[in-house]
């Protein structure tokens, strides 16, 4: 039996309008699903880096590098999950803050090591960054105060090292 299991991969493409849509669009064609995507600039001028999450089993993961080969515009894929691995997300939360309420939250900030960015009359903004499980797990926590808008960037990762 094969497990399906998180997959992060990095993707160096050439610095082109449509690439990105051409990556996701191939993705869509083939029933892959992408949990998260960023892309950026990389080290090199004229290439971006995308990092990808996705959930597949091992030869669906095998499938997909092999389809992301065959588009013109991608010049190499790295499966980070193979690897040992820095990954980092960043969230931006609003949550009900009324001054009574606000050392509680400001608790739960300092535990996680996160920063209010923002004050307002009634509400506050946490920022946060960390593993998706360290994102999910705030969230959660600031629930009961009521969250009123949430955002989050998706994951970006790198190989540790010198690798």
């Amino acid at each position: 039996m094969t497990s399906l299991k998180h997959n992060t991969i990095a993707v160096l493409v050439n610095d082109q309008p449509g690439v990105l849509q051409r990556v996701a669009g191939l993705f869509g064609r083939r029933g892959f699903n992408i949990e998260s995507i960023t892309v950026g600039q990389s080290e090199e001028a004229g290439l971006s880096r995308m990092v990808i999450v996705t959930t597949g089993d091992d030869t669906t993961l095998e499938q997909i590098e092999k389809q992301l080969y065959k588009l013109i515009d991608v010049i190499k894929v790295i499966n980070l999950s193979s690897k040992p691995m820095v990954a980092r997300e960043l969230a931006l939360i609003k949550v009900k803050a009324e001054p009574s309420a606000r050392p509680e939250i400001l608790g739960v900030v300092e535990t996680f090591r996160a920063s209010v960015v923002d004050i307002g009359a009634s509400s506050m903004m946490v920022q946060v960054v960390g593993d998706t499980g360290k994102i999910d797990a705030m969230i959660e926590l600031l629930k009961p105060y009521g969250i009123q808008e949430l955002t989050r960037t998706g994951v970006t990762a790198m190989i540790r090292g010198n690798a």
